[in-house]
């Protein structure tokens, strides 16, 4: 009898797990859908309001900018506090507001204050991301990462292949009111989220002021942060960046850009729903996360080369795939070495380095075009592959950067 009480209640705790994760999974679709339903139509809505090329690159850039300074104080007092939920439900609020600002008149005003406060609702990634892992067991955390980067890519893609529809539609203020709209319904599911309890320190731990000091001595997670860095400078300066606008110049229209999107984020999705899982245990973390770097490099510098709309579209699927070779991979080696009590810090730490890429990819990227055209840019691009491509195979002849854990 006991027994079969005992069986009862651990079946309601793994469904009433399973539902909070359920919902989790869809806040975190709704929460990528709603900042990058204006994504590939954004380089072309800045040119179209008469903004220049360098300005548009600091326009892009600037998302990065404010979660330089946000990210790592947000995890930090996430963690003094215990909670993730309130952030997320901050987080939403900021993406309506973001979407919001980009429809007031005037040139580059408006548009600049929609981007930085876009890195305030990206700036929430940090409690999202912890909350999300202590919904899995620690010695599943590559795993767990994994299935998150896919989710993200997921809304990011519903989200992106929506956006040119979106305008063609209604013009470009239809993007940025679908976005408000989102962000709303995330704001609904979020609420309805309750924390497992798993995920908060027992009030009478002490250690937890001393213990942080291992996330800012932590060689390890300086080094995949730097990787990481160099990884979202090259995906601002492509995907997230100037390749819609090449895309554009090269004569596509909305159907047409679409078409781009879809060839870099399906390929993205998929990959990175198997690589933690699979292709990291079977081909070794060391060569995936170099194997990666190389190829988005080659694919990145080729974009130039791309004289057809279909041509541009194979570089994008390419490019897509290999991005997603690293990234689920580097976000789970962030956090696998912290306990609960250290993970919001950590992954602020590492999420605060790698914002310096999507600020400063775009930006220096942009300096470059007003030089030497779209292509110059993109030639950068595939100088940070590279160089992404050395670093990691340094890194990994250390003891500091270790494998993630992996689960068959």
């Amino acid at each position: 009898m006991q027994s079969e009480m005992g069986k009862t209640a651990g079946t309601e705790t793994r469904t009433r797990h399973g539902n909070r994760l359920l919902l989790l999974s869809a806040a975190t679709i709704l929460y990528w859908a709603s900042m990058y339903i204006y994504v590939p139509i954004l380089g072309p809505y800045l040119e179209f309001r008469g903004i220049p090329v360098a300005l548009i690159g600091f326009i892009l850039g600037s998302y990065g900018l404010t979660q330089i300074a946000v990210r790592l104080p947000l995890g930090l007092y996430s963690d003094a506090m215990r909670r993730r939920k309130p952030f997320l439900i901050a987080g939403m609020l900021a993406g309506a507001a973001s979407c919001a600002l980009f429809l007031l008149p005037g040139t580059w005003g408006g548009p600049l204050a929609g981007r930085l406060i876009a890195g305030l609702c990206a700036s929430a990634w940090v409690p999202f991301t912890v909350l999300y892992a202590s919904f899995y067991p620690a010695n599943r955390t590559g795993q767990a990462m994994g299935t998150l980067q896919f989710l993200t890519v997921t809304g990011q893609l519903a989200g992106m292949l929506g956006s040119g529809w979106l305008a063609h539609w209604g013009g470009y203020d239809t993007a940025f009111q679908a976005g408000i709209v989102l962000a709303a319904a995330g704001l609904l599911v979020v609420l309805g989220i309750r924390e497992p309890a798993s995920d908060a320190v027992p009030a009478g731990h002490t250690d937890a002021h001393s213990l942080r000091s291992r996330v800012f001595r932590s060689a390890g997670l300086w080094q995949v942060s730097s990787l990481s860095l160099l990884a979202h400078g090259i995906l601002f300066i492509t995907m997230f960046g100037f390749t819609p606008l090449q895309a554009v110049q090269m004569g596509a229209g909305e159907a047409q850009l679409t078409g781009i999107v879809a060839a870099f984020m399906i390929p993205h999705a998929a990959v990175s729903l198997v690589a933690g899982r699979y292709l990291a245990p079977k081909f070794g973390t060391k060569g995936l996360i170099l194997s990666g770097f190389l190829l988005t490099g080659l694919f990145t510098a080729a974009i130039p080369y791309s004289h057809s709309l279909g041509g541009l579209a194979v570089t994008q699927g390419l490019n897509g795939a290999a991005q997603a070779l690293y990234f689920p991979l580097l976000l789970g080696m962030a956090i696998q070495d912290f306990p609960p009590v250290l993970r919001a810090s950590a992954m602020g730490l590492y999420q605060s380095v790698y914002s310096v890429g999507m600020f400063l990819g775009p930006y220096l990227a942009g300096g470059l075009n007003a030089l030497g055209g779209l292509a110059a840019g993109f030639w950068f691009g595939g100088l940070l592959g590279l160089t992404a491509a050395v670093l990691s195979a340094v890194f990994f002849r250390t003891a500091s950067v270790r494998k993630p854990q992996h689960n068959r």
